[in-house]
């Protein structure tokens, strides 16, 4: 497999950036899903794992946009597909990125607002910052991120099975 990508195919290091991304924010979500309304306890073991894969994600994403921008060449739309559905592709691949950036710069805010930092590194229960504007910011843009990520999913399993384009097999999954 090469690095770059092809014009049909995405490479080896765009690959292993998405499937390890979407990893880790299904991770994330799952987490940030289980803090909500947890007690003191579970927010003091989870959140310092959620911060640092959330760190990580951040990274991942700007590591993955620099790729795009400098590096390598996103492959061509896929053939017979309509002008719209290209269009929502790049729309919600965009939104994603800046929802992925938006959680990660909330989630930073708030730990640095709340004065959690202190709290995380010490292994202690972090504060009540359920009321900080960023954490608030944060939960609403975590939800978006959940649709954003169900309607990514539908639309490549859409182009899997429905439109039979073998969409999934550019990312590595599957025939080509």
């Amino acid at each position: 497999m090469r690095l770059k990508s092809t014009s049909t195919h995405y490479g080896a290091v765009a690959m292993t950036i998405h499937w390890v991304s979407a990893a880790a924010i299904f991770g994330l979500l799952i987490s940030g899903t289980i803090m909500t309304g947890a007690g003191e306890g579970v927010k003091a073991s989870i959140l310092p794992v959620h911060a640092t894969i959330g760190v990580t994600v951040l990274l991942l994403t700007l590591l993955r946009i620099g790729w795009w921008r400098w590096a390598d060449k996103r492959p061509q739309p896929v053939a017979n597909q309509p002008h719209s559905q290209h269009l929502a592709a790049r729309i919600v691949h965009g939104l994603l990125y800046a929802g992925i950036i938006v959680l990660a710069a909330s989630g930073i805010a708030t730990l640095a607002f709340s004065g959690a930092i202190p709290a995380l590194l010490a292994g202690t229960a972090p504060p009540d910052f359920s009321e900080l504007p960023p954490r608030l910011a944060h939960g609403l843009v975590g939800k978006a991120l959940i649709a954003l990520v169900v309607l990514h999913a539908g639309a490549a399993l859409y182009h899997q099975f429905i439109r039979r384009d073998r969409l999934l097999g550019r990312m590595g999954v599957g025939p080509a």
